[in-house]
């Protein structure tokens, strides 16, 4: 569904439509009495928001009138209205890249965004079937499997839920969560911080991966974790969820992990060891199916499994659509027929975001 003013569905209604038109921004002062904003000045209208994120999102003024379906003259009048009404420059005129009280703005304007498309979403769910947009994000050696399932079973199941998929760390994925980029993300668990809460989704072995003629690659396993010292790895960066694990792991054993290189990201960990640059310790769904046969995955006695879930923001009530897609993907996963080799699901009566 389009932001843009004007193009909400126009199924939803006639006051849907213009409870999105006149969106003011207004707040609570100490008494809990609703007041405008500071000054007593004009509230701030959706559409002076939009113009915004807009130059946020394309880099400038014209590639944002061009982007909301507008003029450029429309888009700078928005900002212009906007800068005068919270009292300061959002945007740089020589760059056209935001200030620093502008990237504050953008990010709440980011939620308020989603919590519009949200609300558009659930009345039209009220009255008829589930319908909108859900902007997904996933790390990226789980969307490879996920994903196509998933696209599948919603077509069958919600033919007017769009999806809009993003791959990425859990590091940059949450970020986006937390802005308002993304609407959920199946990220590497825990999440940090309290602006997020997340589910578990499921589980997935760590393994560890060497060439089919590395002289490790015929010995009976599951191998001791000390096995690991002797080795120069490819290991995910310190302070990201799955290094922490591993060093959770070889912590009381004693042993000490010899990083040939430490990166963020798992795909890009698993890239260079097929290319050849050393053995790591992956997912198991990080080795594709076409790969076993040039690579042996080792199991490690006392290695933990990765944990994956479902993250959301802590505030806000996420959209009917939203809620459709998350059903689904526990579906998917606690399909015994659809998990690959390795992939163990969230127990089925756990409670879901």
């Amino acid at each position: 569904m389009s932001l843009r003013s004007g193009a909400i569905l126009p199924e939803v209604g006639k006051s849907v439509k213009q409870l999105y038109e006149i969106l003011t921004i207004s707040y609570y002062d100490g008494n809990d009495n609703l007041r405008e904003h500071v000054g007593g000045k004009a509230p701030v209208d959706i559409k002076h928001l939009q113009a915004l994120v807009g130059i946020a999102d394309t880099g400038g003024f014209s590639a944002a009138a061009e982007h909301l379906g507008t003029v450029q003259s429309n888009v700078s009048a928005h900002v212009a209205r906007l800068e005068r009404e919270l009292g300061g420059a959002l945007v740089d005129r020589s760059t056209s890249r935001l200030t620093e009280e502008g990237e504050v703005v953008v990010a709440r304007a980011r939620r308020i965004m989603a919590e519009m498309e949200a609300m558009v979403s659930d009345v039209f769910a009220m009255r008829r079937e589930v319908r909108g947009n859900v902007r997904i994000g996933t790390i990226g050696t789980t969307g490879r499997w996920l994903v196509p399932v998933l696209f599948a079973r919603l077509r069958e199941r919600h033919p007017e839920v769009r999806i809009a998929v993003a791959d990425g760390t859990s590091t940059t994925l949450e970020s986006s969560l937390l802005s308002g980029q993304l609407d959920l993300a199946i990220v590497t668990l825990p999440v940090v911080g309290d602006e997020l809460s997340a589910s578990p989704l499921f589980e997935e072995d760590l393994v560890l991966v060497v060439p089919a003629d590395d002289p490790l690659a015929d010995r009976p396993g599951p191998l001791p974790l000390g096995t690991v010292a002797e080795l120069e790895l490819l290991l995910p960066m310190p302070g990201t969820a799955l290094r922490d694990e591993i060093d959770a792991a070889v912590r009381p054993e004693g042993v000490v992990l010899r990083p040939s290189m430490e990166l963020d990201g798992v795909r890009l960990i698993a890239s260079l060891a097929f290319d050849g640059y050393g053995p790591a310790i992956l997912p198991a769904t990080a080795v594709s199916n076409h790969l076993r046969d040039r690579f042996r995955l080792l199991a490690l006695e006392g290695l933990p499994r990765r944990r994956v879930g479902v993250a959301l923001r802590s505030r806000g009530l996420p959209s009917a659509p939203t809620r459709a897609l998350i059903d689904l993907l526990y579906a998917v996963v606690q399909d015994d027929g659809e998990r690959p080799e390795g992939v163990h699901a969230a127990f089925a009566d756990r409670r879901r975001p």
